[in-house]
């Protein structure tokens, strides 16, 4: 067995972040769904007591955790809270983010601190702090995810455009450092999907571009994708729970673009 297989007589213990909805919510359903035992992590308490409904529902163990990430403390707190209640920690998914729209040159401090406060250094935060976890155990799998956006010119976008591209940078830091130690560490980069932070900037998008017709904004974005369609959130989920539960001992520092071909470059 590879060392960074969780131990095969038990299911797997994984920690997500921002799973009160959205690609959260569904990547903490499909790992319930295989028997896991799942820590919901989000700010929104009524949203993350909802996905620990729908976990249990699906068969697996789950307890939820109400948290702003971006306080001192809590994702090394969060980290914590899934070891002492499960004695070790399989799988982190860092899916927690934030996104707001903001044109370059009227750009603020306060979206920018926001914004990498978040995306940024909670992630590598929470990586840190699982990484000691897995170290000690010699198997682990954490999985970030990222966008095509870090690899995108987005001037109304720019503050989630480089929070993402540290989302990459952090990656490949944590794989090669956690590579002696049997832990792996990747991300997935998913295209248009239809969450409500999607929709939300979508909106204000097209409101500083002057459209007023939201739907043809829309369809317009979605023909740039070269599958012509949006991914669903099902589907992200699905690329994540291969990371974390089936993908090859042998990949780590990597990348899945599930974009429909949008991170085509």
């Amino acid at each position: 067995m590879s060392a960074s297989a969780p131990p095969s007589q038990t299911v797997a213990c994984a920690l997500v972040t921002g799973a009160g909805g959205g690609l959260g919510r569904e990547v903490a359903g499909q790992l319930a769904a295989r028997g896991g035992s799942v820590g919901v992590v989000d700010i929104n308490r009524a949203g993350a007591e909802e996905t620990v409904a729908l976990c249990r529902e699906a068969g697996g163990d789950a307890f939820a955790l109400v948290e702003d990430l971006t306080r001192d403390g809590a994702p090394e707190a969060a980290v914590t809270a899934a070891v002492d209640r499960w004695g070790r920690l399989d799988v982190l998914v860092n899916n927690a983010g934030f996104g707001g729209i903001e044109p370059f040159l009227a750009m603020t401090a306060a979206l920018w601190n926001k914004t990498l406060a978040l995306n940024a250094t909670a992630l590598a935060l929470a990586t840190a702090a699982a990484g000691r976890v897995m170290q000690k155990q010699r198997h682990g799998r954490i999985i970030n995810v990222t966008s095509p956006a870090s690899r995108m010119a987005l001037p109304n976008y720019t503050a989630y455009a480089a929070s993402k591209a540290a989302v990459d940078a952090i990656t490949r830091a944590a794989a090669v450092a956690l590579a002696p130690f049997g832990v792996l560490v990747n991300s997935v980069a998913p295209g248009m999907m239809d969450t409500e932070m999607q929709r939300i900037t979508e909106a204000e998008l097209a409101r500083l571009d002057g459209r007023n017709d939201l739907q043809a904004f829309l369809d317009e974005r979605t023909r740039r994708v070269p599958l012509g369609r949006r991914v669903e959130p099902a589907e992200v989920a699905a690329g994540i729970v291969w990371l974390a539960l089936d993908a090859s001992g042998y990949i780590t520092a990597e990348r899945l673009n599930l974009s429909g071909g949008l991170d085509k470059d």
